[in-house]
């Protein structure tokens, strides 16, 4: 596929190369280095690095003079991301001809420019800002003198949609807005055009499994009457919560929802007719930031159903601890028939998913989601 891989740090680069990848189709993206990691990867042959400051040029200076190097730009617009990744990564683009400057009396080889326009772009306008961006940097880099002749576009590319961002873009529109930015901006036939497309890749390979343990009517105050009863027909207004506790939250597979609250959207096993009632799904620590997702309407559930979550693959498990001792999810290779081979990773909580008495055929239904 012609595929090459963005690694964050010295166990990634590791893993890579154990494959059997070539180090040239590696680029060392993460701009925070240690000197033992800048050492590892000079060691190994991998020459593609990026930096965004000072300090990352002398350390880089120290222990592989001869890195090639990407600046890496925080692209500056209003356009709207879910998470700013600019407020930690990348210089702003007045400063990079310092960082050239510096990087050139210093005898660096820096070879072209990189940006990120944030996790979870919603609006399509982030990439072409940035493109135009990265082409006045890279102009400055070719007037002193160095041989610019690759951008990375960085990534930001939504997997499947999802359902409640107010802004539903897809990769494909996303990608004519590139494309013409690059043509206008990078229509040099001789420049490399690479990009970090992780989220696009993995998202809808992996589905997530939660089981209820709990289950909690939640009356506020909204439901008393003015004597401070409760009232006995609450009207749809004020209708009391389903509060459900399930064995996975935010230090487990939904970090997300810290910083993308309701990011995740619950399916269930009910008939697409049953009543529709408010409900929240919480986490099972004793953090009462462990809230998955709140305000949805599911209908009446109890203590022991499934709830699952499509498009998983991104920013799940690979962010999962242990707090509150709780287990890490158990993963499960399904295999599709017709596919004859195994083209999908669903996972469950692990302690479930070792109880006899939980029906994990109820689990296998999600299967078809490849």
């Amino acid at each position: 596929m012609g595929l090459s891989f963005d690694c964050a740090s010295k166990i990634e680069i590791q893993k890579i190369l154990e494959l059997g990848v070539d180090p040239s189709r590696i680029i060392y993206a993460n701009t925070n280095k240690p000197l033992s990691f800048i050492k590892y990867a000079a060691d190994n042959g991998v020459s593609m690095m990026t930096f965004d400051c000072e300090d990352g040029l002398i350390k880089i200076k120290k222990v592989y003079p001869d890195a090639k190097l990407v600046l890496r730009i925080s692209p500056q617009s209003n356009y709207k991301v879910k998470l700013d990744l600019g407020k930690k990564f990348g210089c702003h683009p007045l400063k990079a001809s310092k960082l050239l400057e510096m990087a050139m009396n210093l005898k660096l080889n820096v070879i072209g420019v990189s940006f990120h326009v944030g996790h979870g772009c919603l609006e399509t306008g982030a990439f072409a800002a940035a493109i135009e961006q990265s082409r006045k940097v890279f102009d400055i880099g070719l007037a002193m003198g160095f041989d610019m002749h690759l951008l990375d576009i960085g990534g930001g590319f939504p997997g499947e949609i999802i359902q409640n961002v107010e802004t539903n873009i897809t990769f494909e529109e996303i990608a004519e807005v590139a494309n013409k930015a690059l043509d206008d901006f990078f229509p040099e036939k001789d420049v490399r055009i690479i990009a970090e497309p992780g989220q696009y890749y993995v998202s809808s390979a992996f589905t997530v499994a939660v089981n209820i343990i709990t289950k909690k009517i939640f009356t506020d105050k909204d439901t008393l009457s003015p004597d401070g009863d409760f009232l006995d027909k609450p009207t749809v207004q004020n209708e009391p919560t389903r509060m459900y506790y399930v064995n996975d939250g935010i230090y487990g597979c939904f970090l997300l929802c810290l910083t993308d609250p309701g990011c995740f959207v619950p399916s269930h096993f009910k008939d697409s007719d049953e009543e529709l009632h408010n409900s929240t799904i919480w986490g099972p620590t004793c953090d009462s930031l462990d809230l998955v997702i709140e305000n949805v309407k599911l209908p009446e559930l109890t203590t022991g159903d499934w709830i699952f979550f499509k498009d998983m693959g991104a920013y799940s498990f690979t962010t999962a601890s242990s707090f509150n001792s709780m287990p890490k999810v158990k993963e499960y290779f399904i295999c599709e028939k017709n596919y004859g081979i195994c083209s999908a990773l669903n996972y469950l909580p692990i302690d479930l998913a070792s109880n006899e008495n939980v029906d994990l055929n109820r689990s296998v239904r999600l299967k078809y989601h490849t």
